[in-house]
């Protein structure tokens, strides 16, 4: 099979042939449709995560169909469409695993990272870890959904479902491309009234914005009108922490939600005085993915998405790292 792999660091990604081995345990051979372009996929290339094992293949918003099963995997059939998100493998012994928090695992695997991802044509995954999906639906329209809308929407639920978060709700989302994207949909489902900050000067970012409901839209250089009582940095720029607080009331939460961002710069005690906290979002849990991906359901929720065949993903990359996208860049390969 074809995938675009990460072969030394600095480099591009390059179109490999690779052989996958049959599937083994509870494994899955899965046949990709679609991967999402990820945030984490540009932090991998650029080095900035730990232990990186070259050679790898990224993406980890994988949609695709069973072909094949391992000897020990009974959870889906041959021909069921799944979904293969960002975690991969959990130990289930460690403090973590052992009191419902598998996202922080000791010994944790992560796909498109530490275990082979979906830029290709197939990927092998661990059954247990793979989400259930409708058969019917644009394969590249699913793939945000997990990552992008799944550590959203745990952001969100630590930001803005606290019991120190009172009515009227207004959340603040720093960075509106793939994720905020997805949970202004939720947001404003739920009556939670949005406030759009984009790279200064990103009009049209701020125009998407407000087409998806945002109460709000401007730089991340500027302050709305009205207290937030909870905001959300997707953008991994570490000078927004500060920005943020000066922007939510006391009592108001500022939750980062990147895998990785630029050093935080010293400010004022006062941003944080009042009782303001600012925490993180690390991973996902199962349970995550299955609450989220049957709210989506309801919800009816819409990713808009930019199309990419799997030898542009270096492009795809590209036009993310630029901000020349509007949602989600999404790798859609062709049905066999």
């Amino acid at each position: 099979m074809k995938a675009m792999r990460f072969v030394s660091p600095g480099a591009p990604l390059v179109l490999t042939e690779v052989s996958l081995p049959s599937p083994r345990g509870h494994e899955l051979l899965i046949r990709v449709q679609a991967c999402g372009v990820c945030r984490t996929d540009l932090h991998l290339l650029d080095g900035e995560l730990p232990a990186i094992p070259f050679p790898v293949t990224p993406g980890h918003e994988i949609v695709g169909t069973v072909a094949a099963l391992g000897p020990e995997a009974s959870e889906f059939r041959i021909g069921d469409r799944v979904g293969v998100p960002w975690l991969a493998f959990t130990c289930g012994e460690c403090l973590y695993c052992r009191s419902s928090r598998e996202n922080l695992c000791e010994r944790a695997r992560f796909t498109g990272y530490t275990r082979d991802g979906g830029y290709a044509e197939q990927v092998l995954a661990d059954e247990r870890y793979c989400l259930p999906l409708p058969a019917a639906g644009a394969a590249a329209e699913l793939a945000p959904l997990l990552c992008a809308g799944l550590i959203g929407y745990r952001a969100y639920r630590l930001a803005c479902l606290g019991e120190t978060v009172g009515e009227p709700r207004r959340l603040g989302l720093y960075g509106f491309g793939a994720a905020a994207h997805l949970l202004a949909q939720v947001a404003r489902a739920q009556g939670v009234q949005v406030f759009a900050f984009t790279r200064p000067g990103d009009t049209a970012g701020q125009r998407f914005a407000r087409e998806l409901g945002a109460e709000w839209a401007g730089g991340s250089d500027e302050r709305p009108g009205e207290w937030l009582d909870a905001a959300i940095l997707f953008a991994p720029v570490g000078a927004l922490v500060s920005a943020a607080l000066g922007c939510v009331r006391p009592g108001g939460r500022v939750v980062c939600a990147g895998i990785h961002m630029s050093d935080v710069p010293a400010f004022p005690y006062r941003l944080l005085w009042g009782e303001r906290s600012v925490s993180s979002v690390a991973n996902l849990t199962r349970a995550d993915g299955r609450e989220f991906l049957s709210l989506a359901a309801r919800l009816h929720l819409k990713a808009t998405v930019q199309r990419f065949a799997l030898g542009d993903a270096n492009l795809a990359l590209e036009r993310l790292r630029s901000g020349a996208l509007e949602g989600a860049a999404v790798l859609e390969l062709p049905e066999a």
